[in-house]
Order: C-alpha cells, then structure tokens, then sequence
C-alpha cells in the first residue's frame, strides 16, 4: 500500500496549516467578501462598481522572487508576506486603480504550518493596511520541486477604475515633470544578483553596519518590507493630472519607465535629487556593479 505520507506529501500538516491561517484570513473581511475561506474560489458583491460610470476591472499577478531565500536564512518570514500584497497593490495604482481584493499561492517541498501562518499573517496586515480582502489562496507541497526549506510567493490582486481615469501613459508628452517617489531598499526585486554579491564578499547577513547612526544588518535591510504607495498616489490623484506612472520593479528605471512612454519620448533624470538607500551603495560596491 502507498500512501501520501511516503510520497512526502503531509496531509495532517496542510489540515493544521489550514486552521491556524483561517482567522487572520478573516480578519481582511469586509461587507463586500460573499463567501468563507477554504471554499472553492472566493466572491466579491460588485455592488460599490453600479455608482461608476464605466467601471474597468484591474488584474496583476506577481511574486517576491529570490527574497524568500533571505528570509529563509535569517528565518524572518513575517514580512514576505507584505511584501507581496504591497508590490501587487503598487501594479495596480500604476493604472490609477483602487484594489479591492487578493489570492495568494505559497509553494514549498514540505509545509511547515508556523512559517506559512507567519507568511499568511504578514498578507493579513498589508491587505488591511490598504482596504483589500484576501479572498483566497492555495498552499502546494511539492516535495519533488522544491528543495528542502524552499519556499515560493506568488499573488493575485484585482482592482477597480473608471475607464475615463484609468492611466495608461498615452497622452504623456514633452515638457511634462517626472515626479520620484522614494524606495525604502530593493523592495522585492534584484535579489539573485544581490545574493551573489553576498556570495563572493562571504559576508554574513546578520553582520552589523552602522549608517546614520542607525545600526543595520545586510539581512535586515534585504528584507525591508516593499513599500506601498497607495497613500501617496492617491493624494496625488487628487491633486494633479498623472499621466502615466510607473513601478520601479526588477528592470529598474531603463526597463519600467519607458513602459509607458509613448513613441519617442524618454525621460530626463537628476540624480543629484535622489538619495540612494544604503543597501544600493553596498551592493554596488562590493559587487563591482
């Protein structure tokens, strides 16, 4: 007889897993979530789009990619979690969109069900941070694709916008102003390159640095949480005419920034107005990048 515990496959665990996430998975509810967790897919009442015009829905799937390997080694798994629901959120505001709900999907070779609560957890407290229900999700144990303590992260998230708002970069044109909004670190990009740069220098994560009389470790500023820019673009939004916007994820700024330039027009930057987090400087460094 074979069974799903000698394919590597723990049942009892993911039944365990399942019950320590729900609660937190609840508390992102609100009037608008029509069904429970643990059900086959989740449901939204559409109601708040029959007061839109022309209401267009907004979709974006994303991950936190190497990142989660950090936070294997530093055994941090609470802002992974944040990470991918603000990184999905910021996909979104990039069309002026308002995000209204979210899935995720954690993958590993053998579920351990306090790390995915830690990760659940930290989706919990960004979803709540800006207004979004998680909805659903999918917890995979794959022993023959995964390594041993990996760990994946993906996420879906889905929005709302008013078609005559919604910002697609077309009518940007010369002489318009480019406006930086500033990162707090990597975010959850670029991590493979930085991780070999740790490699070669033979650093330690938890090494201390002190910078601006703040002490900091190279595995805690790799983990700084991805920062959402709801607040700030929707304050500008309210303000201005934003004509195209632009996350800065792993292309940075030569690849995201003409994603929405039309035809024959580019961008004119000054470096000398931006102050660049510490951890880009160590990177470039010592990796001689």
């Amino acid at each position: 007889m074979t069974t799903y515990s000698e394919a590597g496959v723990n049942i009892e665990k993911g039944t365990e897993t399942v019950k320590r996430i729900k609660k937190h998975v609840k508390s992102t509810f609100n009037e608008n979530v029509l069904l429970d967790s643990g059900l086959f897919a989740g449901a939204i009442d559409l109601k708040k789009i029959k007061k839109m015009n022309n209401p267009v829905l907004l979709s974006s799937i994303d991950g936190v990619g190497t990142k989660t390997v950090i936070a294997e080694k530093m055994n941090k798994w609470d802002s992974i979690g944040q990470d991918l629901v603000n990184h999905s959120v910021n996909d979104i505001l990039c069309h002026g969109g308002e995000p209204i709900a979210f899935l995720d999907y954690v993958a590993s070779s053998s579920i351990k069900p306090e790390i995915i609560e830690e990760i659940v957890q930290g989706m919990t407290v960004a979803c709540k941070e800006n207004g979004v229900a998680l909805i659903g999700g999918e917890t995979a144990e794959m022993p023959d694709v995964y390594q041993e303590n990996e760990i994946d992260l993906a996420g879906t998230i889905l929005g709302i916008v008013e078609k005559e708002k919604l910002i697609t970069g077309k009518n940007i044109k010369e002489k318009d102003v480019l406006i930086a909004l500033p990162s707090n670190g990597l975010h959850t990009n670029g991590y493979s390159l930085a991780r070999k740069v740790i490699e070669k220098t033979k650093i330690s994560l938890k090494e201390q640095f002190v910078v601006e009389k703040e002490d900091l470790t190279i595995g805690g500023e790799l983990l700084k949480i991805h920062k959402s820019y709801l607040k700030e673009v929707s304050f500008l939004l309210k303000k201005f005419e934003l004509k195209g916007i632009s996350h800065i994820t792993g292309g940075g700024l030569i690849d995201n920034l003409p994603r929405i330039f039309p035809e024959g027009i580019g961008a004119k930057i000054n470096p000398n107005k931006i102050k660049i987090p510490f951890i880009f400087e160590w990177i470039q460094e010592n990796g001689v990048i």
